[in-house]
């Protein structure tokens, strides 16, 4: 039955025109006995491939499963063994491909089974992003460029596509670029990046473990690594998808003119982590205390700022300038001693030249209080309204106040020792006279 699509949008025209085709080419396969014995033999190229593949996949899998998961050759294994659902496709796509080789010498004709063999492919390529791609970046670049892609080869419509999207021109002021161009470049792009990412992640793994490094060049050491893989990596994809670095003069110009007005913040912040990771005078694991009163564990630096970790939880973000530019208390340095002090009083009526022993000894008992520089020191501070004021200095290993509370555990040892030693603590009172006696 014909149809007077004269009058109709052109796109409705060029959807008939397709159709027509398709519908010409399937009666020519089903009126053709070459193109049922083309069938035929891709139902067989199915069935061996379903017996192949129950045959080879229980030894395959005996064998990419190491008794151990240590190991570069173990991760090998296992790394192959996660490929094992593609067995089947590809096999019906290797047996198909035979086939068709045996089918063009026969009849000189092997479209049907050349349509099969595309087929196979692209369930291969389906079961490849739905079950074995499990990172999101390339999950995303599978569902949306490597399936539509193979559903098109698929099909046979991948050199019309390519034409299509080689035509479509994106004008942009006096540039001008292809669709095609601007798939690649999205697919390249995130495909060099990705790597240089993994390659950072690898080689950050790496530096961490070296522990005979300082933990400032261990950072200094990454920061350098993560600048130089992304500028390799930036440099690879220039390279590969053709654009000189001539033409970026111009844009380096005004990153150059942004930085020295509005990104001189950011450029400064850059500046003094790397000073800081060249110095050392902060690092990660560090407890310090800045000039505005913020105080904590610097548990990441960044380019950009060091984060604190505080003893209730909290992250604070603080930019690296201020390291440089405030004062700045560090009272870690990496597992340096620290002193600290432990206040109380003792009664009036008490022999004060016995406190300072009884007072030592209990706190030199105490584990976690160092001898080195020096041990515990009970001084006399001076003498108040209800007691006199004692403090005992002492020295340890690490952050009062926080996870170790060491000032708490000093301060019951110190309370027991005074009870056993008989001496009071003194609460406070007041004495209240009457010039004139007793009110009435």
């Amino acid at each position: 039955m014909d149809f007077d699509l004269s009058e109709q949008p052109e796109i409705v025209q060029q959807a008939a025109g397709y159709a027509l085709q398709i519908w010409e080419l399937a009666q020519s396969w089903l009126l053709s006995p070459q193109a049922w014995s083309q069938f035929g033999l891709l139902l067989v190229a199915w069935f061996v491939a379903v017996i192949a593949s129950k045959r080879l996949q229980p030894f395959l899998l005996r064998f990419l499963t190491p008794e151990e998961d240590t190991g570069y050759t173990a991760r090998a294994r296992l790394f192959v063994r996660q490929f094992l659902p593609l067995l089947l496709p590809l096999l019906a796509w290797l047996f198909t491909g035979i086939g068709e080789g045996v089918v063009r010498s026969i009849f000189d004709s092997g479209a049907v089974i050349a349509f099969g063999k595309r087929v196979f492919l692209f369930v291969a390529v389906r079961l490849l992003v739905r079950e074995i791609i499990k990172d999101p970046f390339f999950k995303l670049l599978g569902r949306y460029v490597m399936l539509p892609l193979a559903a098109v080869y698929a099909l046979g419509l991948l050199d019309f596509v390519t034409a299509k999207l080689e035509e479509t021109v994106v004008p942009l002021g006096n540039l001008s670029f292809s669709m095609l161009d601007l798939i690649r470049f999205v697919i390249v792009g995130g495909v060099i990046f990705w790597l240089g990412r993994w390659s950072n992640d690898q080689s950050s793994t790496l530096i961490q473990k070296q522990e005979a490094m300082r933990p400032a060049t261990r950072q200094l050491a990454v920061k350098v690594a993560e600048i130089g893989i992304f500028g390799v990596a930036f440099l690879v994809f220039m390279n590969i998808m053709g654009i000189p670095l001539t033409s970026l003069a111009v844009l380096t110009g005004a990153i150059g003119v942004g930085l020295g007005f509005g990104l001189q913040k950011i450029a400064s912040n850059f500046i003094s982590g790397v000073i800081l990771l060249v110095e050392g005078q902060a690092t990660v694991g560090d407890y310090v205390e800045l000039d505005g009163g913020e105080a904590g564990t610097i548990v990441k630096m960044t380019a950009r700022a060091a984060i604190l970790e505080t003893f209730d939880g909290r992250w604070i973000v603080v930019p690296n300038e201020d390291f440089i530019t405030t004062r700045v208390v560090n009272y870690s340095d990496q597992g340096s001693a620290n002193r600290y002090e432990a206040a109380f009083s003792v009664s009036y009526d008490t022999d004060i030249n016995q406190v300072p022993d009884v007072i030592q000894a209990a706190v030199a008992r105490l584990p976690f209080v160092l001898d080195d520089p020096e041990g515990p020191d009970c001084e006399l501070r001076g003498f108040g309204d209800s007691g006199i004021d004692f403090c005992v200095e002492f020295w340890v290993n690490g952050i009062d106040d926080g996870r170790n509370k060491y000032s708490s555990q000093v301060l019951f040892a110190v309370w027991n020792a005074l009870k056993e030693s008989g001496i009071e603590i003194p609460y406070p009172h007041r004495v209240i006279e009457f010039k004139n006696g007793l009110p009435g």
